[in-house]
């Protein structure tokens, strides 16, 4: 499968926007791991702001700074939004009321605990009309994301918007998948064409004992791409940063891997 990327969108410490990511995923400006400031994506009505947690602000801002680097229309555009943990956040406090001797439940909470809950808010944030995907795969949540998308475009046409994002788990359930930091990416793609532009061909690879997936020679863009399950994501953009021929694997199943290779215009 094939395809080419219209736009990004990141949201990381340190990494605030993919214009600030650039200089930094290339090598050519320090990485500096900076807090992360809170997150008011300005498509969201106001009530649904106050309701929206760090998750869905943080999956809504990557979602929107990629469309508008597209030029795309998010009202017609279709989209997939991946993650391993989805809103857990909200999760571990319902169960930690279902605990309580009296369990007093959330609505909002509940409204916003469903895995589709972000791709939920971005549809009221833009009136979108085309269907949603949300998707679910531990560490290869990005590359099940990004076969999904390139599938929905080889059968349905384009473009797509593909959203990654990853929010830290609280205690006890950190302790199963630890996560220090937040991250997100989306990218805007769509169909790859003959000439003229630039190239992202998708393989999917089964040889587990031979392959190795892409790490990063910052160590501490390295950390992060190991802490968060989306920001699996950052040999690809670095890649995308260079805009220079290259290929990445990123982990996709507990069977195989998925090889990136990409094409410069």
């Amino acid at each position: 499968m094939a395809c080419r990327v219209l736009g990004v969108g990141i949201a990381a410490p340190g990494l605030a926007d993919w214009a600030a990511a650039q200089p930094i995923l290339t090598g050519t400006t320090p990485y500096i791991a900076a807090p992360m400031p809170r997150l008011n994506p300005a498509r969201l009505p106001a009530n649904e702001r106050r309701r929206a947690s760090a998750a869905i602000r943080l999956a809504l801002a990557v979602a929107d700074e990629a469309a508008q680097a597209a030029g795309i229309d998010p009202a017609q555009t279709a989209t997939v939004f991946t993650s391993s943990g989805g809103d857990i956040d909200v999760v571990h406090g319902i169960c930690q009321a279902l605990c309580e001797p009296a369990p007093a439940l959330s609505p909002t909470a509940f409204h916003n605990s469903v895995h589709n809950a972000p791709a939920g808010y971005w549809s009221i944030a833009t009136g979108a009309t085309p269907p949603y995907t949300a998707l679910s795969a531990l560490d290869g949540s990005v590359a099940a994301g990004l076969i999904e998308a390139c599938t929905q475009l080889l059968s349905e046409g384009g473009p797509i918007l593909m959203v990654a994002y990853e929010v830290p788990m609280p205690l006890p359930l950190s302790t199963q998948r630890p996560a220090h930091e937040a991250f997100a990416c989306a990218l805007v793609l769509d169909r790859a064409t003959a000439t003229g532009t630039s190239r992202l061909e998708l393989e999917y690879l089964d040889d587990l004992d031979q392959t190795r997936e892409t790490t990063l020679e910052n160590p501490a863009l390295e950390i992060l791409r190991r802490d968060n399950a989306a920001a699996r994501v950052l040999p690809l953009l670095a890649l995308l940063a260079t805009d220079r021929p290259g290929q990445v694997t990123l982990p996709s199943n507990s069977e195989g891997w998925l090889r990136l290779r990409y094409t410069s215009c």
